[in-house]
């Protein structure tokens, strides 16, 4: 039976035009009959179900300008990323809690950026998928998986929600990456191709060894300048990058390019940052990722506390308001809702204490950090533990909080914990 089955397979071969193509596919299903040594209907059956199905080609780019570069605007975003032009590779170097291995950064994202530090965001909504573990693994690449298992991390500890809302906002505003630019598209074949590109730049990225070659390595008890931190960065690559803090802790670096071609298959360029600015102080905390901190205390009213922190709840206790500073000055409040609002009248909320920390309420209800975003409501049923980090309310010991924009007028802005367009910080003033 075999013998027969080889040489009808040759027979078949013979006779077709594309031979190259179907004689692989014809001796894969010889070979899988081989192994199985199962035959269990006709011959066409069995090569029915043998046939797989192959991801589609991406466009072929040759002689294409560099993205940002071009002095006329070009038709063809499968072999040009536009609007998007400006590609950034961005690493964390989380310590509380700590993700990742403690000698490496940690990917944050793959982000298109249009060449003056606005961007796109949440571009394609049927393509907004909620099983990238899936995809990837559907299409064969464990190695991949694997890897972003280990330096892909987020630090709430939900990996797969943490690339939803990579790929969610920042991958399917990738030009290059729309399914018409591939040949026999198959779905999906984008997403790995995002998470890929991603892990082979951070590969080409390692922060870590970049600043030890500069003598910068994580300490508890040394502060390094910024100064020095930037061109330890900038070695490697002759371009600077965008180093941010946070609380004075250096936790995020953004690295840049301009691609010529697509993303998937073109050239990455390095290039200076356009747009987006570091804002760490001078001096700045490069904290490691294990062990505990050296306990310097001070003397107070009411006992001793660590240097740095502030006893748990204070300021916060009883009734007060909740103002906001971004850009160096007071503007608006936190309303009742948990959303900043910069005209009107401010909420009243009560702090309460609870644990090492303390719990806020507005008249709309409990408040939580639900899916990153401040949420106030009769439906909070397991309200986040505050603290007070110099003074401003604090979640998971980061003073940080973040929106897409400065509201005005009648418009309210969600406030979120993840890194946004504009930084902000919330303080108590007691009622």
């Amino acid at each position: 039976m075999e013998s027969f089955l080889y040489k009808y397979v040759a027979t078949v071969c013979s006779q077709l035009s594309d031979s190259a193509h179907h004689i692989h596919q014809l001796i894969d299903m010889y070979l899988s009959y081989n192994i199985q040594q199962t035959l269990t209907s006709s011959l066409p059956a069995v090569l029915l179900a043998s046939t797989t199905v192959l991801a589609g080609t991406p466009a072929s780019c040759p002689n294409t300008p560099l993205s940002c570069k071009n002095t006329t605007a070009i038709a063809d975003t499968c072999c040009f990323n536009a609007p998007g032009g400006l590609l950034l590779l961005t690493q964390f170097w989380d310590t509380n809690p700590a993700t990742g291995p403690n000698d490496s950064w940690t990917v944050h994202g793959l982000w298109p950026d249009n060449c003056d530090g606005t961007y796109e965001q949440y571009c394609d909504k049927s393509r907004e998928y909620d099983n990238v573990t899936a995809i990837i693994s559907a299409a064969g690449k464990t190695d991949l998986l694997s890897y972003m298992n280990k330096y892909w991390k987020d630090y709430q500890g939900d990996d797969e929600d943490f690339w939803e809302h990579e790929w969610d906002k920042h991958g399917t505003c990738i030009s290059t990456l729309e399914p018409g630019c591939y040949e026999n598209y198959s779905p999906q074949q984008e997403v790995v191709a995002y998470f890929q590109k991603a892990v082979d730049l951070f590969k080409t990225l390692d922060s870590y060894a970049f600043l030890a070659a500069k003598s910068i390595t994580p300490s508890f008890t040394h502060t390094y300048s910024s100064a020095n931190i930037m061109e330890a960065l900038t070695a490697p690559r002759g371009v600077e990058v965008t180093i941010r803090c946070r609380n004075g802790e250096l936790d995020e670096i953004w690295y840049f390019y301009n691609v010529r071609g697509s993303v998937e298959t073109g050239e990455f360029v390095p290039t200076q940052p356009d747009g987006a600015k570091s804002n760490c102080p001078a001096n700045v905390k490069y904290l490691p990722k294990t062990g505990t901190p050296p306990s310097t205390t001070v003397t107070s009213s009411t006992g001793t506390q660590p240097t740095g922190t502030s006893i748990p709840g204070s300021p916060f206790s009883g009734k007060g308001t909740l103002p906001v500073t971004s850009g160096g000055k007071t503007n608006g409040c936190i309303i009742s809702g948990g959303t900043w609002y910069t005209t009107g009248t401010c909420a009243t909320y009560t702090a309460t204490a609870s644990g090492d920390g303390f719990t806020l309420t507005s008249s709309k209800g409990q408040c939580a950090v639900t899916n990153s975003v401040l949420t106030c409501s009769g439906s909070v049923t397991d309200p986040t533990s505050f603290t007070a980090v110099a003074g401003k309310l604090a979640y998971n010991g980061s003073s940080d909080f973040y929106t897409n924009s400065v509201p005005t007028g009648s418009v309210q802005a969600a406030v979120s914990v993840q890194q946004q367009a504009t930084l902000l910080s919330i303080g108590w003033k007691s009622s």
